[in-house]
């Protein structure tokens, strides 16, 4: 099979540790060129990969007739655009989290990719890991029973991310910690929990830390929690901030259902047999959930395929992040559109 060649939309932290060290590491890929406003950082950055081509403007990347895929790493708000012009230029595409900055935003993205007939596959890389597709597995062959609650969180005591830049604009980030962290997080239960079609949320969201910063725009929130109940009855609790005052950083994913439960980091199981109830910690290889999910994108585009973690469901966590923006700001519960 001919060589499959990448380019990289945008130069910043996740493209640089992320995807292309990722890419380099895959027989029959190369890294052909890659493009940022920021010339001066493309440059430097493709100097020390060895990455013929550099751009300042994407749509002149997308014009490279060998390139068969692109990697979106750019902030929030240009990821629509990009992945757009991307998929209409004959691309597949591998977009970071989160997908965009709202619903719609992910609407117009997965419409592109259908209409383009390419594949549109978000950068959800905490599926990938070793021990949550160990998980899923054992889920999927009946070991936890029906899935009926899961928990999550990610909460920093302090990790504004990027202060000032924007990270903490609302208009470019499209949200705070949830959509930062949560997004991980939210969307890590849902795909344990098997996917389930979203009823209603009920959340809240506070701005606690933001007036004492008055020198930088921040006008996200830095904490958020809240309940998502699913159409069938299950429910999922979350809780994210990049600041709040605890004792120290904490991230947890834990599901229970009829026949046990489980969690991760690291991964056990809990049930019962026999009248005995049991603890259970699996071994397994641990493996870079960044590096998993671009081989993943690569073996769909070579045997065409459906990603793991597909636009249309990227789509779906976009409509739950919004509703639960949208509850936080109405004070009550949401139906999910």
């Amino acid at each position: 099979m001919p060589k499959i060649r990448v380019g990289i939309i945008g130069s910043g932290g996740v493209a640089q540790w992320g995807h292309i060290p990722a890419y380099k590491k895959l027989k029959g890929v190369e890294v052909l060129a890659i493009c940022d406003p920021r010339v001066e950082v493309a440059e430097e950055v493709a100097k020390r990969n060895s990455i013929p081509y550099v751009f300042k403007d994407y749509k002149e990347l997308l014009k490279l007739k060998e390139i068969r895929a692109v990697s979106i790493c750019t902030p929030n708000y240009l990821h629509k655009e990009a992945a757009v012009a991307a998929l209409s230029a004959g691309k597949d595409v591998l977009c970071e989290k989160p997908m965009a900055t709202s619903a719609k935003e992910a609407e117009k993205m997965v419409k592109a990719a259908q209409e383009a007939g390419r594949i549109l596959m978000i950068g959800l890389n905490n599926r990938f890991r070793s021990e949550v597709q160990a998980l899923k597995r054992l889920i999927k062959e009946g070991e936890l029973g029906d899935i009926y609650y899961a928990k999550c969180g990610w909460l920093r005591r302090r990790g504004i991310p990027g202060l000032g830049s924007w990270f903490t604009e609302e208009a470019k980030s499209g949200g705070g910690p949830l959509i930062d962290l949560g997004v991980h997080m939210i969307d890590l239960a849902w795909y344990l929990m098997g996917c389930p079609k979203a009823h209603s949320v009920t959340a809240s969201a506070y701005q606690k830390f933001a007036p004492q910063i008055s020198s930088v725009i921040y006008d996200t929130e830095d904490f958020s929690c809240g309940i998502i109940k699913f159409k069938g009855q299950a429910t999922l609790f979350f809780e994210t901030s990049w600041a709040l005052n605890i004792k120290e950083e904490l991230l947890y994913s834990e599901v229970y259902g009829t026949k046990g439960g489980a969690r991760l980091d690291p991964l056990e199981i809990y049930s019962e047999k026999n009248g005995i109830l049991i603890d259970i910690c699996p071994k397994v290889k641990p493996l870079s959930g960044h590096q998993e999910e671009v081989r993943h994108f690569i073996e769909c585009i070579k045997r065409k395929k459906k990603p793991i973690s597909p636009g249309e469901e990227g789509w779906e966590v976009m409509k739950l992040l919004d509703a639960i923006y949208e509850s936080a700001e109405k004070g009550r519960e949401v139906i999910v559109g």
